[in-house]
């Protein structure tokens, strides 16, 4: 792919028929290194991100690194709501930025899909890089950036600096699933509407 040079991604509205959602990391000990928002709230966004994917049938592609050490697991709300994603997810053996691991790489771009909703459990390392990448290489991306944190306020006001300066679209969970959706009257609103309530 060719990297993005039209600048109207920032206004385009996603739609779920060309969208894939990925998740990077959300795993149970690497979520306790997140200070700067929530735990109950990083979590509830996982969960209807993941959750949403699901029922609509858009392409699910989740990772996570090295989880025989502390990182450890996917959290269960993915588990539970996403079982065959889980199953398929890239399992990292070090790797930092996500999409340099060949493996990865590969499941994105296998999900046929040109716009892509990433969430990272930090943003500092597990998003604003491979963020970077995938831009790089001409996809359309929006950043959840509710569906993670960073170990300090300030690294996260730093992360999200780096996503303005690289001009990529950042977003939170409730817009980025009714941009989707767009009208609550369809069954894709029907979806969402309990999973925001």
């Amino acid at each position: 792919m060719a990297a993005i040079t039209d600048k109207d991604h920032f206004t385009k509205a996603f739609n779920i028929e060309d969208t894939a959602v990925v998740l990077i990391d959300h795993q149970k000990g690497t979520c306790g290194w997140v200070h700067s928002i929530d735990a109950a709230l990083l979590e509830k966004n996982v969960k209807i991100l993941a959750t949403f994917a699901t029922k609509l049938k858009m392409p699910l592609v989740l990772t996570s690194s090295m989880e025989d050490n502390v990182q450890g697991l996917l959290l269960d709300v993915i588990q539970e709501a996403a079982p065959e994603a889980y199953a398929k997810r890239t399992k990292r053996l070090g790797v930092v930025n996500a999409f340099t691991d060949p493996n990865f790489e590969k499941a994105v771009r296998a999900a046929g899909r040109k716009h892509l909703i990433v969430a990272g459990v930090t943003t500092d390392v597990c998003l604003v890089p491979p963020a970077l990448s995938m831009q790089a290489e001409g996809y359309h991306i929006k950043c959840v950036l509710d569906a993670g944190g960073s170990p300090t306020q300030l690294a996260e006001q730093v992360s999200w600096e780096r996503l303005k300066q690289a001009g990529i679209p950042v977003t939170s969970t409730n817009a980025v699933i009714t941009e989707l959706i767009k009208d609550w009257s369809t069954e894709a609103g029907q979806i969402a509407f309990p999973l925001l309530a």
